[in-house]
C-alpha cells in the first residue's frame, strides 16, 4: 500500500515535468525510498527537489515514517530504458553483449526493438599486405545487450 502511494505521487510529479523519466524506484525495509531519474535534457538539482517535494509533501508523516533520496542516474550509469538510448543518439557507447563480445561505436539509431552502432576499424586487406579502414554498422537487439554505457570523452 505504501509503495502504491509513493508510485502514485511520483507519477503525478513526473506528469508535471514530462521531460523527466523514471529509471528506478526502490523502497527498502524501514520505508527507505530511492528514486533515480533521467531527463531528455539531463536532470538538474531543481528537478530532484521538485520530485522529492511531490512525494515528501504529500505523505502524512504521522502515518508513515520514511526517508527519501531522489537522484539523477549519473553519466557513467548503464543505460536501462529505450528513452535513454534515444536521448544518447550520436554519442559513443560501449556495449557488452550476451555473446561475451564488447562493441564500441556511435549510436546512430534506437527504436523499441534495437539499436544501431557504427564505427570504423582497421582490417587486413583482402589482397596484399597492409590494412584498410572498414566502416561497420551493426543492429543490436536489446535482448542481446548485457550492459551499455556512454563513453565519456575528455
Amino acid at each position: 500500500m505504501f509503495k502504491e502511494l509513493v508510485s502514485k505521487l511520483l507519477q503525478a510529479g513526473l506528469d508535471e515535468k514530462p521531460e523527466l523519466f523514471l529509471i528506478d524506484l526502490t523502497i527498502e525495509p524501514g520505508n527507505k525510498i530511492s528514486v533515480v531519474l533521467d531527463g531528455d535534457n539531463g536532470v538538474s538539482v531543481k528537478d530532484c527537489i521538485f520530485i522529492s517535494r511531490a512525494i515528501d509533501h504529500n505523505i502524512d508523516e504521522e502515518e508513515h515514517v520514511f526517508s527519501l533520496d531522489v537522484a539523477s542516474c549519473g553519466a557513467t550509469s548503464p543505460l536501462k530504458t529505450v528513452r535513454q538510448y534515444i536521448k544518447n543518439i550520436s554519442r559513443d557507447l560501449e556495449v557488452k553483449l550476451q555473446s561475451g563480445n564488447t562493441l564500441k561505436g556511435e549510436l546512430t539509431k534506437a527504436n523499441d526493438e534495437n539499436i544501431t552502432l557504427e564505427w570504423d576499424t582497421r582490417e587486413p586487406k583482402p589482397i596484399g599486405k597492409g590494412k584498410v579502414t572498414v566502416h561497420k554498422i551493426e543492429e543490436i537487439a536489446y535482448s542481446d545487450i548485457v550492459e551499455a554505457k556512454v563513453v565519456i570523452k575528455f
